[in-house]
């Protein structure tokens, strides 16, 4: 009997994929490099360049203007400047747009200074400008204003009665739906550019300068009365004042929101105000 030898068929080796090579680490995102403020030089064109495109150049008007009221033949108690009129007479759908688009444009330098500051590596809450402390601004901006707003049209009744203030008619615009809005939208423009502007950007840029504190919160409250100036002394002396209590205020709270608060609350109150009671009660000058 022959012994068979069973020979089992040969298996070939399937060779085992090649191991994926690891994976290549992600460079490391480069180190924050702290930005240099710029020379001094070119800190001071920045200042001037943003006063000139806002608020200095409304006080350059505002000077140019009160010279011509001084000039005139009539008295100050006897002229009359208007803070809100119609931009369109007789056309209230062209009017409102109108409205519109000059408060809009009249916040373009605010979106400057922001842009300034986002070069600087800086946010609007540098200055203050932010939502973090609701409640405490809302406070602080409305007790302000109650004590501002009250001085201040006490003020300004005793400089037209005394000859050194223009009849400021606060509003004149048509009888209309879009009025109040329009009043109030108005009100918020002028807080947000001035206390931006003046307060938030202009004291912060002058510290980065080594400009004293005291001087700098002057030069600002000169400024902020200079672009007053078109409804008389009175408005000058009222609006500087205003200005260094804010000064002082920013230099303590470190916040430009309840500044913004306060100067809404006081424009809001006078534009609607003189709307529903010029006329009609007779301490108030007639338009």
């Amino acid at each position: 009997m022959t012994d068979e030898t069973s020979v089992s068929p040969a298996v070939s080796a399937v060779p085992e994929p090649p191991a994926a090579p690891a994976p290549t680490p992600a460079p490391a995102p480069p180190a924050a490099v702290a930005l240099s403020p710029p020379p001094a030089w070119l800190q001071r064109w920045e200042i001037a360049a943003v006063l000139l495109v806002s608020l200095g150049a409304s006080a350059l008007y505002a000077l140019l203007s009160f010279i011509g009221s001084v000039t005139a033949k009539q008295s100050l108690a006897k002229q009359t400047t208007t803070l809100n009129g119609s931009l369109a007479p007789g056309r209230p759908l062209l009017d409102l747009f109108m409205q519109l688009l000059n408060i809009t444009l009249s916040l373009a330098p605010v979106f400057l200074v922001f842009y300034l500051l986002a070069r600087s590596g800086e946010r609007p809450s540098s200055i203050g400008v932010d939502a973090r402390e609701p409640g405490r601004d809302l406070a602080r901006g409305t007790a302000l204003a109650a004590v501002i707003g009250g001085t201040g049209l006490g003020l300004y009744l005793i400089a037209y009665h005394a000859g050194v203030e223009l009849n400021v008619v606060a509003e004149s615009l048509p009888d209309i739906w879009w009025r109040f809005p329009v009043l109030l939208l108005s009100a918020a423009q002028n807080a947000i550019s001035e206390e931006v502007i003046m307060i938030g950007y202009l004291l912060s840029r002058l510290d980065r300068l080594g400009v004293r504190p005291s001087r700098a919160i002057v030069l600002s409250a000169v400024i902020r009365g200079s672009y007053h100036l078109y409804q008389g002394v009175g408005a000058f002396l009222g609006n500087a004042v205003m200005g260094l209590i804010f000064g002082f205020l920013y230099r303590r709270w470190g916040r430009v929101m309840p500044l913004i608060i306060t100067h809404f609350l006081i424009d809001a109150v006078t534009f609607v105000g003189y709307a529903l009671l010029a006329g009609h009660v007779s301490w108030l000058p007639r338009p």
